[in-house]
């Protein structure tokens, strides 16, 4: 699928660009490196991350919407899905020169009309400085469903050397009390 951004221009150090010739894609394949480098630029949040971690990440995720302009990835979403209870929007980013001109709203509608996210009960988003752009969305702050987990390197304790042992029991193995 493919689709124009509505006509904006937007200038960005003394060159106006003309934002009605930016298109959008749902085809998954993109440019690792552009992508890299859009999130280096544009996102504190996503810097540094490897080729292979994107690609991973874009192999699991469904839909994956782009915006193109003249060739250049401007900007990228991403989201997951079950398709009936629970999708998350992941990694809403665009590069600073489109900023204000509409882009990021086309990505975060093209998700959420996209069939993996239309139908799901709820649709969740992590943001850290762009509250206020997801509430004219539709968007609510719900600060009573937000937890996390941040996955350390395992320290082995003896409860958890004693949890690996019985793992590594063959299924067929019985511990009798």
């Amino acid at each position: 699928m493919s689709f124009l951004a509505k006509t904006v221009k937007r200038t960005f150090k003394d060159q106006t660009i003309d934002c009605s010739q930016v298109q959008f894609s749902d085809i998954q394949t993109i440019d690792l490196k552009q992508l890299q480098q859009l999130f280096d630029s544009t996102a504190f949040w996503a810097q540094s991350r490897s080729l292979e971690d994107l690609s991973l990440a874009l192999k699991h995720s469904n839909p994956v919407i782009s915006a193109w302009h003249n060739g250049d990835l401007i900007g990228f979403a991403r989201a997951t899905s079950d398709w009936v209870y629970r999708a998350t929007i992941w990694d809403v980013v665009v590069d600073s020169k489109y900023q204000g001109a509409g882009i990021g709203r086309k990505l975060i509608h093209t998700l959420l009309s996209h069939p993996a996210v239309a139908k799901v009960e709820r649709v969740y988003l992590m943001t850290t400085q762009q509250q206020e752009f997801y509430k004219r969305i539709g968007f609510e702050v719900n600060p009573s469903t937000t937890m996390l987990l941040l996955n350390q390197p395992a320290v082995v304790t003896p409860a958890a050397e004693f949890a690996s042992q019985v793992m590594s029991f063959p299924p067929s193995t019985v511990l009798a009390d």
